[in-house]
């Protein structure tokens, strides 16, 4: 009944009108329901945006970090633009997922995707100004996966985005257990800043721990992040966290996963942080891991490795998992001996220029080609500025970080000053590797990665100086010398067609001397008098042959090491001694799996027998002679090894490189130390030498691997060749020309008998 108004009588509805006014209501309720039947179906068929295929679903895309994985299963470091890895459910605590469900989706375990009653009551929320978000765990998992834009800031983008995610919600539930899509879930979720994707890389970022052992009021930090990793951040705005964080316990004490006690005992707890931000150069091994990155892309290009679809891998976007020889215990015990001994080194190095006004003076051009190598120099001469200007900007001081053994310095500096500050650091870099596999067990490139990224292990190459010696002996006793064969010990000139080289002598042992105590002692002399005889070429040849990659001329003079070598060449060659004349090339890369563990590359280990077993035997005897006689008598006396070790200093021209290369039956390691650039040196050989600079840290390394109880590293001997030795290493057995004075003795007891 309806009330005319006009003239106040009252109109009845017949029931004619009644059935055209519901008529009327069905059809406008029905024509919506087609429209909105219809704007779904167009929404599935993808006329708004594609939807991802069920291949898309069954194989879902996210950037994910590939994993450098050390031998004994420590992830090294990471590859990535998202840091981000992947977990399993059996990894994840059991208190974080009693925590995202009870904040973030109550009714996960009762719905199919979508859960509609929420989603009514939220839309009756938000009408009244309340506004709440309605996505269920499965829809924000369909953002995260498959819309590449985020979310869409647009309220008509977003409201198709929104029924976009309804229908892939429901098609990922048809295709994935509810375990596996809160798993999925957090192995995506954006964690804020320092670059913390996913649930693994949140844990060991604010936690330092791994997902399966997050305690309740950790696992309520990191979900209470997720509404606002931002504004929720423990780093940033701790009192936001905290507030947010006991939201969080509320709830799982309101869905039952916590009683009321364990809540309130947890939220009186404050917030303790083991804050582990990510850094490429933090961690062990940077340098390596750098190397090893370079050796991956050329890999995967040379041999056109390629994903099913035939598109290349990304490092840093497909997950892979990259197994190497890396041993992290003895990767972080020879960082720590690197920095034990080189921060005191240091300091020995600084102090011989106290007085001295400029430590460049007549190498000024140091300083200049240092200027011209910093990133600096490169932009303003990209920019087109006039050397007036550059000089201004380099002679104007600025804030910077410098790099101290202590830690980072930041001061205020010119960058003129900085350059000449960063040419006195020493640099140093050390290789380990075992001889009988080749496998790499410990890499140090440098000091610190941070600020000086190049890697001396493999990249960078010195002169080798006296750790080139026993390739000489070893073409002798190849050759039929014996370890007790003498030689005149004196000054010797060379002459070929060409030129004559004549080896300048230091701390000269007189002659004739033993070829055994010539190695041990390091003499020059002896030495060139031995290539003289054996002749340069075969020397460079056996040399090439035992890995060293770099040009070796066939002079004379590659007896003392005038020529250059990278560490990883001259540990493998030194390796090849111990391994009984057998050379494997240093291998650190084992094997490379795709996300879903599916090995994509094997690296295949290359051996060569390339010397007499005898003889490689006679050598690692003769190399035990400078460690129990020689060069290297500090290992006993000064750092208490005593089980069979040997090896072989090396100091080159004006002490620019020093070197230690050591070996024991199961380990060979190589230590070099020296300054950036060649003219950089100690002006004192008792401390620019190799048994100074160099062998310490060798020394320290092996203690610690020899300490460890976790390394079963044996002290025993060197072994015998297959079948026993068939040499005569003991020189009393040969026969010994009577001395001066015995002839003498002998020549008075003739005439007495006369």
């Amino acid at each position: 009944m309806q009330r005319n108004k006009k003239n106040n009588k009252k109109t009845v509805l017949t029931a004619q009108d009644i059935r055209r006014y519901t008529f009327n209501f069905w059809k406008i309720l029905l024509g919506l329901g087609l429209l909105f039947a219809l704007f779904l179906l167009c929404v599935g068929f993808g006329l708004f945006g594609k939807l991802p295929s069920f291949r898309d679903l069954e194989n879902p895309k996210s950037n994910l970090a590939s994993e450098v994985i050390s031998d004994d299963g420590l992830v090294l470091g990471t590859y990535y633009v998202q840091n981000r890895s992947n977990v399993t459910y059996n990894e994840l605590s059991p208190a974080l997922i009693k925590a995202l469900i009870a904040t973030e989706d109550t009714r996960f375990n009762n719905h199919s995707g979508v859960d509609f009653r929420r989603t009514f009551t939220i839309f009756f929320y938000n009408l009244i100004g309340k506004k709440q978000g309605a996505s269920t765990i499965t829809q924000q998992l369909a953002l995260n996966l498959f819309s590449e834009e985020g979310r869409s800031r647009s309220t008509v983008k977003r409201v198709i985005q929104k029924f976009k995610e309804l229908i892939t919600a429901v098609r990922l539930e048809r295709n994935y257990t509810k375990e596996e899509i809160l798993t999925m879930y957090l192995n995506t979720v954006d964690f804020g800043a320092y670059n913390t994707y996913g649930i693994k890389s949140a844990a060991k970022t604010y936690f330092n721990t791994t997902p399966s052992k997050l305690t309740p009021p950790q696992a309520a930090v990191l979900v209470g992040m997720l509404k606002g990793p931002g504004i929720y951040s423990p780093i940033r705005y701790p009192e936001n966290a905290l507030r947010r964080r006991n939201t969080v316990l509320n709830n799982m004490r309101k869905d039952g996963f916590l009683t009321a006690a364990e809540a309130e005992a947890f939220k009186k707890e404050p917030i303790e942080l083991d804050f582990r931000p990510n850094s490429y150069g933090e961690g062990l091994a940077p340098y390596f891991r750098a190397t090893l990155r370079s050796d991956i892309r050329r890999i995967f290009n040379e041999l056109s490795i390629t994903k099913a679809d035939g598109t290349p891998y990304d490092l840093d976007r497909d997950g892979l998992k990259i197994y190497t020889t890396i041993d992290s215990r003895m990767q972080a015990f020879a960082e720590e001996a690197q920095k034990e001994w080189m921060q005191e080194l240091q300091v020995q190095f600084n102090n011989q220029f106290k007085g001295v006004k400029d430590p460049f003076k007549g190498i000024e051009d140091v300083i200049t080609n240092g200027i011209k190598q910093s990133d600096r120099y490169r932009i303003l001469n990209q920019q087109g500025a006039s050397d007036s200007d550059i000089d201004k900007s380099f002679a104007t001081p600025v804030k910077m970080t410098i790099f101290s053994w202590k830690g980072n310095i930041d001061t205020t500096m010119t960058p003129l000053d900085s350059v000449r500050y960063n040419k006195m650091i020493l640099r140093n870099a050390l290789m380990s590797m075992e001889p009988q596999t080749g496998y790499v067990r410990a890499w140090v490139g440098g000091i610190n990665f941070e600020h000086y990224k190049y890697d001396q292990v493999k990249m960078g190459t010195r002169q080798v100086g006296s750790t080139a010696k026993p390739f000489t002996y070893a073409v002798a006793i190849d050759n039929g010398y014996s370890p007790c064969f003498q030689v005149p010990n004196a000054p010797i000139t060379i002459k070929s067609a060409t030129n004559e080289w004549t080896p300048r002598g230091e701390n000269v042992i007189a002659g004739p001397i033993t070829l055994r105590k010539a190695l041990a002692n390091s003499q020059n002399y002896a030495t060139a008098d031995m290539i003289n005889r054996v002749g340069p070429q075969e020397v460079a040849n056996l040399i090439k042959s035992f890995g060293v990659t770099t040009e070796v001329p066939p002079y004379p003079s590659i007896s003392l090491g005038s020529f250059e070598a990278s560490i990883y060449d001259m540990v493998g060659a030194y390796s090849t001694f111990v391994n009984h004349g057998v050379w494997n090339k240093p291998i650190y890369l084992l094997r490379i799996e795709d996300k879903n563990g599916a090995v994509i590359y094997n690296n295949a280990p290359q051996v060569k027998a390339v010397y007499n077993d005898q003889s490689a035997y006679v050598m690692v005897d003769m190399l035990k002679s400078v460690v129990t006689e020689g060069s290297g008598m500090r290992i006993r006396f000064r750092y208490g090894l005593t089980n069979p070790i040997g090896g072989k200093t090396g100091t080159s021209n004006s002490n620019s490189d020093s070197w230690f290369i050591g070996i024991t039956p199961q380990l060979v390691t190589g230590v070099w130390t020296g300054g950036d650039e060649r003219r950089i040196r100690f002006r004192s050989t008792a401390f620019g030498q190799g048994a100074h600079a160099a062998l310490p840290i060798f020394a320290l390394y092996m203690k610690k691997v020899y300490e460890s109880p976790d390394l079963q590293y044996s002290k025993g001997d060197f072994e015998l060749p297959q079948g026993g030795l068939q040499r005569e290493l003991d020189c009393s057995k040969y026969y010994q020309p009577p001395t001066e004075e015995e002839e003498n003795k002998k020549e008075n007891e003739s005439r007495l008998d006369f």
